[in-house]
Parts: C-alpha cells; sequence; structure tokens
C-alpha cells in the first residue's frame, strides 16, 4: 500500500476539495487526482462521489476515513518517533524560564516540541531572579527563557521569542500614578528599584540604566529578591520600577498600578543556553524557537 495515497485520501476527505488538497500536500491537482484513482483502483470501489460543485465521501470512504485515519496516526507517530531516536532527539530537555516570562510565546513552543519529538520528555522550572544563569552553569538546566540583554561570553541566544513594552510600577496614590504615562526622562527625582544586588549587570542597566538617554543622572536603589518583594517595596512608595508589561500578565499587587514608560527600548526575552552544552534535542528545540520568533 501507497502511504502517498493515503495521505493524498486523508486530506482530500478533510479538506473535499481538490486544490486545498494539491495545496497542503505541494502537489498538482492532477497528482492528486491520480492518486486517488489509484487508491480507489486499489480498493475495488469509489472512496468519493465528485461533480463538478462538489466533492463528497461515498459511505465506503467514510469508513476508510476513521480505519484507514486511526491507522495512519498510529504509524506516523511510530516513523517520527523513530526519527527523533535516530537523531538523538530523546531522553528529558530540561527547560528554565524567569516568572515574568511565564506563559506564551514559551508554552506554545513546548507543545509544538512534544508533538514533533514525542520520545523526549521535556521538564520545566522556574529560575530565580538573583541567579538566572546559574542553573544552566550548574547543568540543571538545559535552556532558560530569560530578559536580554545579555552579556555572559559562554552563553548563547536564540531568537527573540517576546517584546515587551516598558511600564513603570509605581504606588496606588504616587504622583506618577495620576498620569496617562510616563517619560525616563521624568525620573530624575525618584528613586529606581533595581532590582537584587546579585542581578547580572548588563540586565540591571538594561532596565535601570544610570543615566538618562539625555544624560541626566537616575537614583537608583537594590530592593526585592523575588517579584512579590519588589512589588512589595513599590506598593510602599519607597521605589518606582522601570519593569515591563509583561510582568503584570503573570503577577500582580493591590497597591501597585503601572503606566507605559517612554524613553527605553522594549524588554526582551530569548532562549538562552551554555555554548558548550549543545546536544540534538537542545538544537532541535532553540531551532524550533528560531522558527516561531
Amino acid at each position: 500500500m501507497d502511504l502517498t495515497e493515503i495521505e493524498a485520501f486523508l486530506t482530500l476527505s478533510e479538506e473535499l476539495h481538490f486544490g486545498r488538497t494539491a495545496e497542503r500536500l505541494l502537489l498538482s491537482q492532477s497528482r492528486v487526482s491520480q492518486l486517488i484513482r489509484s487508491l480507489e483502483r486499489r480498493i475495488g470501489a469509489p472512496l468519493f462521489t465528485r461533480t463538478s460543485r462538489r466533492v463528497a465521501l461515498t459511505p465506503l470512504g467514510e469508513h476508510t476515513r476513521h480505519t484507514l485515519g486511526a491507522a495512519y496516526t498510529s504509524l506516523r507517530k511510530s516513523y517520527d518517533e523513530a526519527c527523533a531516536i535516530a537523531q538523538g532527539v530523546t531522553g528529558t530537555l530540561c527547560v528554565g524560564f524567569l516568572g515574568c516570562l511565564n506563559g506564551p510565546p514559551l508554552t506554545e513552543l513546548m507543545l509544538d516540541f512534544g508533538r514533533r519529538h514525542p520520545a523526549c520528555e521535556i521538564t520545566v522550572a522556574e529560575v530565580p531572579w538573583t541567579d538566572p544563569y546559574g542553573p544552566l552553569r550548574k547543568g540543571e538546566m538545559d535552556v532558560v527563557f530569560t530578559l536580554l540583554p545579555l552579556d555572559e561570553p559562554d552563553l548563547k541566544v536564540g531568537t527573540v521569542l517576546v517584546s515587551h513594552g516598558r511600564v513603570l510600577a509605581v504606588a496606588r496614590d504616587h504622583l506618577l500614578a495620576r498620569r496617562d504615562s510616563v517619560d525616563i526622562e521624568d525620573l530624575a527625582d525618584w528613586v529606581l528599584l533595581d532590582g537584587p544586588a546579585e542581578l547580572p549587570e548588563a540586565l540591571r542597566h538594561g532596565f535601570c540604566p544610570p543615566f538618562t538617554p539625555l544624560g541626566q543622572p537616575l537614583r537608583r536603589g537594590q530592593g526585592g529578591r523575588t517579584y512579590q518583594e519588589a512589588l512589595h517595596r513599590v506598593a510602599t512608595g519607597e521605589r518606582v520600577w522601570t519593569t515591563h508589561e509583561g510582568l503584570f500578565q503573570t503577577y500582580a499587587h493591590p497597591g501597585v498600578v503601572h503606566r507605559p514608560l517612554t524613553g527605553l527600548p522594549p524588554a526582551s526575552g530569548a532562549l538562552v543556553w551554555r555554548a558548550d552544552a549543545e546536544t540534538a534535542k537542545l538544537r532541535a528545540f532553540t531551532a524550533l524557537g528560531t522558527q516561531t520568533g
């Protein structure tokens, strides 16, 4: 039995249109018709009724769609698993993420990878804000979805998967909370939260620069080893926080509001991994991320 005929049959049974079927299979319409006729000859009866206006499954075609469809799905899964094993995409892939980047596109990427590589198990864990790269260097994670910028010579950066607009987080009763938006040049009179002491300097300066684009010095104060601790500092009025809108898709504090912040580039998130620890499964995952990004 020719698998190409089965694939053409199953696709046509979904589309019920020779043109759309040909587009999906990257074949000509005449080739699709030839494959269907060949399969019908093998079976010994028509699987479709065809008129100038419509294509429909015959009762035998409906029965064949159910039985062949299940068998084809199982066969395709076995084939994909064999390919994954041959390519080394097996075992366990450990994926880490910063909590402020939880959700899509990481979730979608992991689901897509799981469908394509069923022989490889995926585990996921949040990495600490105080040490986003430590789990990579300790071998606890294969890849981490983290914020940029990054200045770590031993680590490689993949395609940017998400970019979030910048926001200023302030206490609900703060003077700046009355504004519709805030520019970075307006913050010279306030103390900015620049995160925990352990935060990598490139990341710290990217999110809380020492100077505005026009050269005004910005006062910065450390505080908060977790996102919730940082939000607490903001809620008390001790600090204002130049963060990003993606954080507020996951975290919230009743005493904190955020306003659009202009004058700083978007917050970008990308996959990061050790340059000396690439494997077939890691290359497959990061390559899929390149397609997603």
